[in-house]
């Protein structure tokens, strides 16, 4: 499967060409600065040591021409021919009298380096610094100019002149800044080839996470990313895209068997007064028969009208902008109401129905949705509780906390179940229930309401020896809701 490009990521940059010109540009750039530092490093090595002896032969010679006692051979060696052996550049030199006349250079240093093109002498003290001068014959040569008294006095001052040429240095320079352009040409080449490979190496796992994205499907939320042989970056994202295919595949499942239970619920009153109003219009009847399959069908729509009220209230409950109007209850009175309202109910079955409160309580809740909440607790208690067993209500608070416990006698929950009674339709004894007209959904809206407040729901069982279902309430609301029943 091949990942689908559109328009506008057609437009941008790929992750890997971005990685590519990074990796590329940085690598140049490294190899640019090393190549450029070394260069300038040899340019500085050159100019110390042409400069170094520079001031040492002027240096000499100063020495040479101030001492009285000066040999002529050494004089003239030290001018026209040491200079001439100087390797591996060329160096030249002139000494000039004080009457103009010349009194050595090293052989053909005129027809280079005429004495007017040197710069002016400086008198005594430390050696003046070097200037660089290009011939006429275009040559290029570091020269030095400066002055020393003779010795005897009547000698001087001399004119010293001492040049380098540099012409041999440059031609070296060039040719090493020629190989350096193609070192640096080489380098991006190599570099960009290297890059290429990094980030086509680096991307691939992000592709392959892209394909398994693509995989899947309403039909295919079992597909999972990968995440075994990637980088630890790539490996939380996998981790946490697998975790939301997890809650997706969950909510895709919850919400098909919800489809399928709403189908079932509704189709069975339907069917019940299709059947009864069938059988009906087949002859001619009684207004008493015709009174009974009314009244069978008014029960029928009862139900349906009691399902359709709760679906639509669990469907308010999730939504986020749902809000609730909080008053300021006792709870114990409440209690007490919803208690009253089943006494007849309780004393029908045969069974004990006891509020138990400690002290005054009271709590911050919608009193329409609280009572509808504690109504289904005790309702549910009542209808698998048998006779002669007990239903205790109770509340007390508990950390900054309000519970509500209703707790009966009944037959229990098995441990597996426990954890789906809070489930849209599910039923434990699917045939009971419907008998007594339950929907399943009466414990999902004890959690929703529960939710709304800010709290929670816990159930414990045993089976043969009764339930206990927890509500939890905060007694301090986190927020103030703006006034609006949801019930």
């Amino acid at each position: 499967m091949f990942l689908k490009r559109t328009n506008s990521s057609r437009e941008r940059p790929s992750l890997a060409a971005r990685l590519l010109r990074w990796f590329a540009f940085s690598t140049f750039l490294v190899i640019a600065v090393v190549i450029g530092l070394s260069y300038w490093a040899l340019l500085l090595n050159f100019d110390r040591d042409n400069d170094q002896y520079l001031s040492e032969k002027e240096a000499s010679l100063r020495v040479l021409f101030s001492d009285p006692s000066r040999d002529p051979a050494t004089v003239r060696w030290e001018v026209e021919e040491e200079s001439a052996t100087q390797s591996p550049v060329r160096a030249l030199s002139r000494v000039i009298g004080a009457d103009g006349l010349l009194v050595g250079e090293t052989a053909g240093m005129t027809n280079v380096l005429p004495p007017p093109v040197f710069p002016a002498a400086t008198y005594g003290g430390e050696a003046p610094p070097a200037a660089e001068i290009r011939s006429g014959s275009g040559r290029t040569f570091r020269v030095l100019s400066s002055t020393v008294a003779g010795n005897p006095p009547e000698r001087g001052p001399y004119v010293i002149q001492v040049a380098v040429d540099l012409t041999g240095q440059k031609n070296l320079l060039r040719g090493y800044r020629n190989q350096l352009w193609i070192v640096l040409g080489v380098g991006l080449i190599v570099s960009a080839l290297i890059g290429h490979r990094i980030a086509r190496t680096g991307i691939r796992p992000v592709t392959q996470m892209a394909r398994a994205v693509c995989r899947v499907r309403a039909s295919t939320l079992h597909e999972r990313i990968p995440v075994e042989n990637v980088a630890a970056e790539l490996s939380i994202l996998g981790e946490n895209f697998n975790q939301t295919l997890d809650s997706l595949e969950d909510a895709f499942a919850r919400l098909s068997r919800f489809s399928s239970d709403i189908a079932h619920e509704l189709r069975t009153p339907v069917n019940n007064m299709r059947g009864e109003l069938e059988v009906a219009l087949r002859k001619i009847r009684s207004a008493d028969e015709y009174r009974e399959v009314m009244e069978s069908s008014l029960e029928e729509c009862q139900r349906l009208s009691r399902l359709i009220d709760r679906l639509l209230f669990l469907a308010r409950a999730e939504h986020p902008e749902m809000q609730i109007s909080r008053e300021r209850l006792d709870i114990g009175r409440e209690l007490q109401s919803i208690a009253e309202f089943y006494e007849a109910m309780a004393s029908e079955r045969g069974i004990a129905l006891t509020v138990r409160t400690k002290d005054r309580v009271t709590a911050e809740v919608d009193r329409t949705l609280f009572q509808r909440a504690i109504a289904n607790l005790v309702e549910n208690a009542l209808r698998y509780t048998p006779k002669d067993g007990e239903v205790v209500v109770a509340a007390e608070p508990h950390d900054g906390e309000l519970r509500i416990m209703v707790t009966d006698t009944g037959s229990g929950i098995p441990r597996d179940q426990v954890e789906h009674v809070f489930e849209r339709f599910y039923r434990i004894d699917s045939g009971r229930a419907r008998q007594d007209g339950g929907t399943g959904l009466g414990l999902a809206i004890v959690q929703s309401i529960a939710r709304l407040h800010g709290g929670s729901v816990k159930i414990d069982s045993n089976v043969a020896q009764g339930t206990r279902v927890t509500m939890i309430f905060p007694l301090k609301p986190a927020g103030t809701s703006a006034a609006q029943n949801a019930g």
